[in-house]
């Protein structure tokens, strides 16, 4: 098993992420994790509820890293593919 020698260290938002998924786009179920981030592998765009609750979307460029906390990402109105939940 690889040592982690920052193990010790507080996470907080700007810290690297930890853990990563692919996302399904859903209009009816929340991701399992919110995130600090989504990486969008291709151009389009991506609907998200914010973790605050505000539904927004977003026009991507290709393999575009937005830093936002989402709790949703829309599989209405959202056409960017290749996306995935970063915490």
């Amino acid at each position: 098993m690889p040592i982690d020698h920052h193990s010790n260290q507080i996470e907080g938002l700007t810290s690297p992420y930890n853990d990563a998924s692919a996302v399904t786009p859903s209009d009816t179920v929340d991701l399992e994790n919110v995130t600090r981030a989504l990486y969008v592998g291709h151009q389009g765009t991506v609907k998200v509820t914010m973790l605050g609750g505000a539904v927004v979307t977003f026009k991507m460029s290709k393999n575009e890293l937005l830093q936002i906390r989402v709790t949703r990402v829309w599989s209405t109105d959202t056409t960017s593919t290749d996306i995935v939940a970063l915490w």
